[in-house]
């Protein structure tokens, strides 16, 4: 939906605490909301993009996500928060809108609270781990994957009666969903909205149940679901997918499939954010000479060349040859490789007499030069480059 930052949407600093969060919410829900603003497409935009904001921020997980990859951590294709509607929303903050048995500010601010209506069922969120290869990580990936959660019953599509239409209108709110009442208060005649108690909000009763899931509306069961994973995803990463959580009652909002990314370590890289770290072991008359190495990356091997007098712990770096960032917006990383001159443990008579030999020549002495004592932190450097 929006592309516009959440914090500037719902005007709070980014280190905003949750009750400064609701306030602020509540404060630009009642400037922009759709009773207030009838006819102004452009009001109901921003109520529905200042909800977006709220549904992200509010959540810990989803708030720590944002603040670290911005909207490309919410992702896409049925990823992350956007495409609320208003019975989304009113649905998911009916704390804040005096959903749920409370009294609603939206009633008596705009006097009747037409926007109130029947009471959506919402299911509840599923949360899965996948483990990914770090090739799957750098290309993307779709997996399919088996879950156990509860399905609409097909017997009566989801909606709890018996042949699907076995219902009468409640009696008590006369279909509404909701009753309201007049109190007086010290401030004059107060008008407050509550659901209704008889049907719990849904404006109508079942007459005959449904008896293969005894008129919930769901049964239990299995799906195959297709999880579509972008590249440059991490370890401890959350991706949501919407309405692929349990179905929710009679007819209602699904919940949402929320996917855990695990890592699975690789053989032969280390992972530092995108960059790739490789150790590549020569022998010393290679360093010494200079030589050519084939050296494997992510996409396939290529060929680097090593300069003659290549010190051990020298790290070269191969531009573009990492990882994409989530959704490319950073580019990619690099392959960041390590030269380790690797010492022989054992050596025949004849070899040592030559290295002995060799020890004696002035070029085979280290370097008297003062050591560098910022090596280690120029080398932490270039790898959070």
């Amino acid at each position: 939906m929006s592309k516009r930052d959440f914090y500037e949407i719902l005007e709070v600093s980014k280190d905003a605490s949750p009750e400064e969060l609701k306030k602020a919410y509540r404060k630009q829900a009642i400037r922009f909301h759709p009773d207030k603003n009838p006819g102004k497409k452009d009001a109901e935009e921003k109520f529905k993009e200042a909800a977006e904001a709220y549904e992200v921020l509010s959540d810990p997980n989803k708030r720590q996500r944002y603040d670290q990859y911005g909207h490309a951590g919410m992702g896409n294709g049925g990823y992350g928060g956007g495409g609320m509607n208003m019975e989304d929303i009113f649905s998911h903050f009916g704390d804040i809108f005096g959903g749920g048995g409370g009294n609603d500010p939206f009633s008596s601010f705009f006097g009747g609270g037409g926007r109130r209506g029947k009471t959506v069922n919402r299911g509840s969120n599923l949360r899965v781990k996948v483990k990914l290869t770090l090739e799957e990580i750098a290309n993307g990936v779709e997996k399919k994957i088996k879950v156990n959660k509860y399905l609409s019953c097909k017997t009566c599509k989801g909606t709890g009666a018996k042949g699907g239409s076995s219902f009468t209108t409640c009696s008590t709110c006369k279909g509404s969903g909701h009753v309201s009442r007049v109190a007086s208060t010290f401030l004059g005649q107060m008008q407050t909205t509550q659901t209704c108690p008889n049907c719990g909000g849904e404006g109508q009763i079942i007459t005959d149940k449904c008896t293969d899931c005894a008129g919930n509306g769901v049964v239990k069961g299995e799906e195959v679901i297709s999880i579509r994973i972008p590249a440059g995803v991490s370890e401890g990463m959350q991706l949501s997918m919407s309405g692929n959580g349990n179905a929710a009652a009679r007819s209602g909002i699904a919940g949402d499939l929320l996917i855990q990314i695990e890592e699975i370590r690789h053989e032969r890289f280390e992972r530092d954010g995108n960059n790739l770290l490789y150790e590549h072991y020569i022998t010393f008359t290679e360093a010494a000479l200079g030589s050519s190495a084939e050296i494997p990356t992510i996409e396939g091997k290529v060929k680097i060349k090593i300069d003659p007098g290549t010190q051990s712990g020298k790290v070269l770096r191969l531009r573009g040859k990492g990882l994409s960032s989530i959704n490319g917006y950073e580019g990619k990383g690099d392959l960041l490789i390590s030269i380790i001159i690797w010492t022989p443990k054992t050596l025949t008579k004849e070899e040592r007499q030559m290295l002995e030999k060799l020890g004696n020549s002035d070029n085979f002495k280290p370097s008297q030069e003062p050591r560098d004592k910022n090596i280690f932190s120029r080398m932490k450097d270039l790898f959070e480059q």
